[in-house]
């Protein structure tokens, strides 16, 4: 099994040769500047009690407060939030916001869980780490198997431990308590703006181009109806149960229901059922990973067909896969600039939470375009200066902004 932090510190070692990284630096960079481990006792709905694990990891805070999601999954582990929270690091200096890396996780099924039990395990979460995070400090959010609902909870379990109403501690909320417009599809809505500049850059017409999306949950269902909109024909989605694929296009308003129904995509009317492996392998000009990480590896990675991989997950290839994929002359647009949507409209919550003055959908996304826009065009600039491919160009544009800030602070 891949060790996901073992890749995030290869990747770095990668940029840091390219650029002649100061070796201080990179040995400061490799490890997080702090990670907590935490037991979160919860009273189960039978009257047992069971305790439950958790982490929260930050990386780096040279450009600012730690920034990153928290997720409830059965497979969190200390290795992945250290890995997850190196990757937030370089995702917020490549869209140029201002803050560090962090995440967080426990290890839990929350399927498994009432109602009760989520709201008293969220809450027990944010009262073990309320010494790291705050407004100034750490700001997290959602993650996989994480949602606003849970952000709210946490969010106020927060202020009432600090005595005062405290928004700007946690994004991706409600509305109604702070959130900010446009966020809910945000990760989406940012990488559909990077994609149609690497579309540019390829010279390829939209209404010409297939797409595969593997992981039809938030991030991934909401690009496929963006793309749908926008002249794509989405041929392949699946998600952790299997995968579906039809030349002619699936109808995705049409799927949501079904998925709704039936609690899956396979067996979707006019379409061929297959796995996950095969998905990733269709004759596709996009194909876009968006579940978990370690998707791509050296063992599949020469059967990839598509032209383009936009990664809406966090770390979908692994290392050995990047190299194969960039010899294929295969357009990857990494994790850290691909679904860094999600962050900036997060920043844009934080701020708009800190003004207490909120900003309308139209403006927030207007926002956000400018800034995908920005990040894909310094980045694609970094790999024609050196010759890389697009993940190296965005570890350097990231790192050096990092090692910047990080010498004018004095922190090396």
């Amino acid at each position: 099994m891949n060790n996901p932090f073992e890749n995030a510190q290869k990747q770095l070692e990668k940029a840091a040769k390219i650029i002649d990284l100061d070796k201080n630096t990179l040995e400061i960079l490799k490890q997080p500047k702090r990670v907590l481990q935490v037991a979160i006792p919860v009273k189960l709905d039978n009257g047992k009690v069971k305790v439950f694990t958790g982490f929260r990891s930050q990386h780096n805070t040279s450009r600012g407060p730690a920034k990153g999601g928290i997720r409830f999954h059965p497979n969190v582990s200390e290795d992945e939030v250290k890995a997850l929270s190196m990757w937030m690091t370089w995702k917020c200096a490549a869209v140029n916001v201002p803050y560090g890396g962090g995440k967080g996780g426990v290890i839990v099924n929350p399927k498994e869980l009432s109602e009760k039990e989520l709201e008293q395990l969220s809450r027990g979460y944010i009262e073990s780490i309320r010494p790291i995070i705050g407004p100034y400090k750490d700001i997290p959010a959602p993650d996989v198997y994480t949602n606003p609902k849970i952000m709210a909870w946490m969010m106020d379990e927060f202020s009432k431990l600090e005595g005062f109403h405290s928004p700007g501690v946690i994004t991706g909320k409600p509305i109604e308590v702070g959130g900010s417009q446009g966020r809910g599809f945000a990760t989406a809505q940012g990488g559909f703006y990077v994609l149609k500049e690497a579309m540019k850059k390829l010279n390829k017409n939209p209404k010409e181009s297939t797409v595969a999306i593997q992981g039809f949950g938030n991030a991934g269902a909401l690009l496929a109806e963006i793309l749908t909109e926008n002249d794509y024909t989405v041929v392949a989605v699946s998600d952790s149960r299997g995968a579906i694929y039809s030349t002619q296009g699936i109808n995705i308003k049409k799927l949501k229901e079904h998925k709704i129904n039936t609690g899956a995509v396979k067996d979707f009317p006019n379409t061929k059922n297959l796995t996950n492996v095969e998905l990733l392998e269709l004759p596709v000009t996009i194909l876009v990973p968006a579940a978990l990480e370690n998707q791509i590896t050296k063992d599949n990675a020469k059967d990839i067909k598509a032209e383009i991989i936009l990664e809406l997950a966090n770390g979908p290839t692994t290392p050995e896969a990047d190299e194969i994929l960039n010899k294929n002359n295969i357009l990857v647009i990494p994790d850290i600039l691909a679904n860094a949507g999600g962050v900036a409209v997060s920043y844009f919550e934080w701020v708009q939470n800190l003004m207490n003055y909120y900003w309308g959908e139209q403006e927030v996304l207007e926002k956000l375009e400018t800034l995908m826009i920005k990040a894909f065009d310094s980045a694609f600039k970094n790999k024609e200066q050196y010759n890389v491919s697009m993940r190296m160009a965005t570890y350097i544009l990231a790192v050096k902004r990092v090692s910047s800030a990080m010498k004018h602070r004095g922190h090396i």
